[in-house]
C-alpha cells in the first residue's frame, strides 16, 4: 500500500500536507499562523525533497491521502500527513514503519525530527523520545513551537508501545 511519490503529483501532495495543518494544528499555533504556514503556492524546496529523498505516498483508490518522508541528509522523519477525512486508519503509522525500514537499509541507526506539539503522543507510541521544546523559524508563520524528538532504530522494539 505505501509507494514513492511521482513528482507529477506533487501539488497533490502539498494539499495533504496544508490540509493536516489546517485540520490539526489551529489549535497549537493559532489560525493566523497556520493560514499563514499553508499557502496554496507549492514552494520549489518541496520538489527538491520529493525528488531527492525517499517520500512515501500512501492511495485510497483514486487518489493520494498520506505523505512523509526520509530526510537523507538531516536523517530524519519528515512531513508525516494525513488528508482529515482519512485520519485514524493507521495510515501515518504505515507512512513512519516505511521510513524507518528505509533509514535501517541505509545504515541510519538513529532518526530525528521536530513535531508539532499535536503530534507529540503519536511519535512517542512509535519509539520517540522528546529531547526537548524548540522553536522553528518558519519564513512564513514566524516562529513555531516544536518538539524536538529522537528514536534509537536499533532499540526499537524496547520503545513500541500498541496502538
Amino acid at each position: 500500500m505505501v509507494r514513492l511519490a511521482r513528482l507529477e503529483e506533487a501539488e497533490a501532495l502539498w494539499q495533504i500536507r496544508n490540509q493536516a495543518v489546517r485540520y490539526g494544528c489551529k489549535e497549537a499555533y493559532g489560525e493566523k499562523a497556520v493560514i499563514a504556514w499553508t499557502p496554496d503556492c507549492m514552494p520549489s524546496g518541496y520538489l527538491r525533497a520529493i525528488s531527492q529523498n525517499p517520500f512515501f505516498v500512501i492511495d485510497t483508490p483514486g487518489f493520494p491521502v498520506a505523505t512523509g518522508f526520509l530526510d537523507i541528509k538531516q536523517q530524519s522523519v519528515e512531513a508525516i500527513f494525513t488528508l482529515p477525512a482519512f485520519m485514524g486508519n493507521g495510515y501515518a503509522t504505515q507512512i513512519l514503519e516505511a521510513i524507518k525500514t528505509e533509514a535501517r537499509s541505509r545504515g541510519i541507526a538513529s532518526l530525528t525530527l521536530a513535531a508539532t506539539p499535536n503530534a507529540v503522543s503519536f511519535y512517542q507510541r512509535h519509539g520517540f523520545k522528546l529531547l526537548r521544546e524548540t522553536l522553528f523559524h518558519s519564513a512564513l508563520a514566524g516562529d513555531l513551537r516544536c518538539m524536538d524528538m529522537q528514536a534509537d532504530l536499533t532499540q526499537e522494539n524496547a520503545y513500541r508501545r500498541p496502538d
